[in-house]
């Protein structure tokens, strides 16, 4: 029979997530300029020596949540996109559908608009977040649509400014709700938000079949 594993064991190797965990929140809470080491820690209940035992510095714990939490879900959408066998339209609504489920709907969602605030004075966290988030997603929207347009289901667009279009409204909605969104009188509920997108995608992007 084997023995349990010691519970001073098991605390160490959930380190690593409970720091994620906590810096994730205080992240989306203050933005990456205002949060502190030390408040990490104390949240994840840990000294500061602790968080310096995984984490060289605050870009690399950043780093690590992007890498941890996000980067995964870049992944699996193109493991997607790969095994897809559908009409290309349909490949756009699976890979927001799986991105919002794992994303939009967490507290990894605050992430953009921590970026858009904060890109210019720190210039190294965002070159990563666009390299290992942005690009790859735009990449596989691209995809989606060179399929789509070169199969005569999509209009033949410039497909730059399409990724764009496609993705823009989406990065608004997360911004607005972690921003000026709670003046807002009536909440603005994400899955109309989104149905109402990808029907005015379709309508733009789909040949009319006669």
């Amino acid at each position: 029979m084997h023995s349990a594993v010691p519970a001073r064991k098991r605390r160490k190797e959930a380190r690593p997530s409970e720091l994620l965990s906590a810096a994730l929140t205080l992240f989306v809470e203050k933005g990456y300029a205002a949060t502190r080491l030390e408040d990490v820690a104390n949240l994840a209940g840990v000294s500061k020596g602790t968080l310096y035992l995984y984490y060289a510095n605050k870009e690399a714990l950043f780093k690590a949540v992007i890498q941890e939490g996000i980067v995964p879900v870049i992944v699996e959408n193109e493991e997607i996109a790969a095994r897809h066998t559908g009409s290309s339209f349909s490949l756009l609504e699976k890979l927001l559908d799986h991105w919002w489920n794992r994303i939009g709907c967490t507290a990894y969602a605050g992430i953009p608009k921590l970026m858009v605030a904060e890109a210019q004075n720190f210039p190294e966290i965002a070159a990563y977040y666009y390299a290992n988030v942005i690009a790859r997603a735009r990449a596989l929207v691209g995809a989606a649509l060179q399929r789509g347009m070169e199969s005569g289901e999509f209009h033949r667009h410039d497909i730059e400014l399409t990724i764009d279009v496609v993705i823009a409204p989406v990065l608004m909605l997360l911004i607005w709700e972690f921003s000026l969104g709670q003046f807002q009188n009536t909440a603005t509920n994400p899955r109309d938000y989104l149905a109402v997108h990808m029907k005015l995608l379709q309508q733009g992007l789909c040949v009319a079949r006669v």
